[in-house]
């Protein structure tokens, strides 16, 4: 009954929230016990306790409060990967968690010795303000340079201004911040690393952050009582890249990375950030930090093109032939492989494997049949991907002036009502979903509710051509 009840509030979260929320916050909580009328959730870090106690605690209590009757409050715990059950609850009973009731969450007691952020997880390889050491990012790559990056028409002016910013030896800040927008496998991480690693060769001071890494150091800093110094040494860099950033959750984090980027552009100091869609679709960011990206210079990698992926096949079959010398593959193959996977760069890097592990494996040459049979699993991927439904939402919240937040909540004013129907109604036409399951991913609603959205619709649009117009429109969008 219990678990049941868990699974609907982890449900409801995850449709409340959005996929990417979810993924990168909550979907490792786990119930470990339901007692007194109090949940118990655990995690395995404390990075992720801290932060979610601070971001997400009240709304899983309220939204557990609607699934389990009689709850009076839910706490978060750090698992241990060898802990018994029984531990677990004297651990709990003795040392309780952050706890939220309804009211102000209560301080957290004192972490116990295996809650404790171990020294060498210290924020960003820097010590406390007692400490000399100097602030170090995530490591660079440093196979990845602007030598090893394949250029075509897709990815051309992110490469050339990438590369412009990294050479820039001591001249003022231009294309300040500079602002990679790319799917998955497109090369924006490629990118920065080369732009790091040639700005370190140059002698300047270079910081490379993914969006968790810089959260983490942030949060971690506050709690050791070193946010001063660690603010301090983040701005006396030269160059700040910073990867992901859609990941970047919280108000306060928010704040303090809008109050870097400031501090970095307006001393001309250079930032290059990178994120798999553009500023203004940042959601989860503040608004003026959206601004202060997209007035930079903002660049896309679009997909790649046949020639590109050819290109790019032929420089990583050139790398693997250092290492295995007998390995070879003839153009009319690379043709093939470039014409067929036609995604990302990782898949044509899995194409690679998979013909490198045939030819080794068997003994075989590769030949186009047994390269047909080596990729079949990464060619089905040409097939066109499906609408999501929360693909929908964002594009019906953009399209109507109102926020994705506002089409999952209670609200019912015609302004959101309206939009939310239409939602609705395209998640029933364009995915496979059946009606309870848009029912969950649009705030946990009952599919009668979606069935009369559906209908509505259906009936509107029979009678009001601009409406059949818009959402045939909303349709092409979504499908193109």
């Amino acid at each position: 009954m219990a678990e049941d009840a868990w699974t609907r509030v982890k449900r409801r979260l995850r449709a409340e929230l959005g996929e990417d929320v979810f993924s990168s916050w909550l979907a490792r909580l786990e119930l470990d016990q339901l007692a007194d009328g109090k949940a118990v959730l655990s995690v395995p870090t404390r990075f992720l306790k801290s932060w979610i106690e601070a971001h997400y605690l009240d709304r899983i209590l309220s939204t557990y409060r609607s699934e389990q009757a009689g709850l009076s409050g839910v706490s978060v715990v750090v698992r241990s990967a060898f802990r018994d059950p029984a531990a677990a609850s004297r651990s709990s009973a003795a040392r309780p968690a952050k706890t939220t009731s309804g009211g102000e969450p209560a301080l957290a007691a004192e972490p116990s010795r295996e809650d404790r952020v171990p020294a060498q997880a210290t924020p960003l390889g820097a010590r406390d303000e007692r400490s000399t050491a100097e602030l170090a990012g995530a490591p660079l790559d440093a196979r990845l340079t602007f030598e090893s990056f394949v250029v075509g028409r897709s990815n051309a002016l992110a490469q050339a201004a990438a590369e412009r910013i990294a050479r820039n030896d001591g001249g003022a800040a231009i294309y300040n911040p500079l602002y990679i927008q790319a799917g998955v496998g497109l090369g924006k991480t490629h990118l920065l690393h080369a732009a790091g690693n040639q700005a370190r060769a140059g002698g300047r001071r270079v910081i490379y952050l993914t969006a968790d890494r810089f959260m983490y150091g942030f949060v971690a800093s506050l709690k050791a009582q070193t946010s001063h110094a660690f603010k301090e040494r983040l701005r006396g860099i030269d160059l700040l890249v910073i990867d992901d950033v859609q990941f970047i959750q919280g108000k306060t984090i928010q704040q303090e990375f809008g109050h870097t980027l400031n501090a970095l552009i307006d001393a001309g100091r250079q930032v290059i950030v990178a994120a798999d869609r553009p500023p203004g679709d940042l959601e989860s960011l503040d608004e003026r930090v959206r601004s202060r990206l997209a007035g930079g210079l903002v660049v896309e990698i679009a997909a790649l093109d046949e020639g590109l992926r050819a290109g790019i096949l032929s420089q990583r079959l050139a790398a693997v032939q250092a290492t295995h010398p007998g390995f070879e593959v003839g153009p009319a193959v690379v043709a093939y492989v470039a014409n067929a996977v036609a995604t990302n760069g990782r898949d044509l890097e899995g194409a690679i494997n998979r013909l490198l592990a045939h030819a080794t494996l068997t003994g075989t040459n590769v030949t186009l049949e047994t390269a047909e049979v080596a990729i079949r699993d990464l060619v089905r991927n040409r097939e066109p991907r499906r609408v999501r439904i929360e693909d929908i939402q964002k594009l019906v919240a953009t399209r109507y002036n109102v926020s994705r937040s506002d089409i999952l909540s209670e609200r019912r004013t015609a302004a959101v009502v309206k939009p939310r129907q239409i939602a609705m109604y395209l998640s029933k036409v364009l995915t496979l979903r059946s009606l309870p399951e848009i029912g969950r991913r649009f705030g946990g609603r009952d599919h009668t509710t979606v069935l009369h959205a559906v209908r509505k619709i259906e009936k509107l649009i029979g009678g009001d051509t601009a409406l059949s117009e818009e959402v045939e429109l909303l349709k092409r969008m979504l499908q193109d």
